[in-house]
C-alpha cells in the first residue's frame, strides 16, 4: 500500500472516529480533510476535544494531553488529526 493510500485511510478511519464519538448526523465524505474541526468548518467545543482524545487514546493507544501546547495545530483539521495519530499511534 502506498503513503497516499495509508494516509487518506487513517484520515478516513479518523472521520468516522470523529462521527461516531461524537454523534454527528453527516458522512465521512462530509468532513472535508483540510476544513477546521473546531470554530468554523464541524463547530466542535472542548467537551467534544475530551471525548475525541479518549476514543483516540482507545483505539490507537496513545494518549493526547489536554496540556499540549501543539493541540491547536493537532485538532486543527481531520488531516492534522490523522497525521498526528499516524505519527503517534502504538496499535
Amino acid at each position: 500500500m502506498n503513503h497516499a493510500s495509508s494516509n487518506r485511510e487513517l484520515e478516513e478511519q479518523t472521520a468516522q472516529l470523529i462521527i461516531e464519538t461524537l454523534n454527528l448526523d453527516i458522512e465521512v465524505a462530509d468532513i472535508d480533510p483540510e476544513d477546521y474541526l473546531f470554530g468554523e468548518g464541524l463547530a466542535l467545543d472542548s467537551i467534544d476535544a475530551l471525548e475525541l482524545a479518549m476514543a483516540i487514546t482507545q483505539r490507537f493507544g496513545f494518549q493526547l494531553r489536554s496540556d499540549d501546547s501543539n493541540n491547536r495545530e493537532i485538532f486543527r483539521s481531520l488531516r492534522a488529526l490523522a497525521r498526528h495519530i499516524a505519527d503517534n499511534k502504538t496499535k
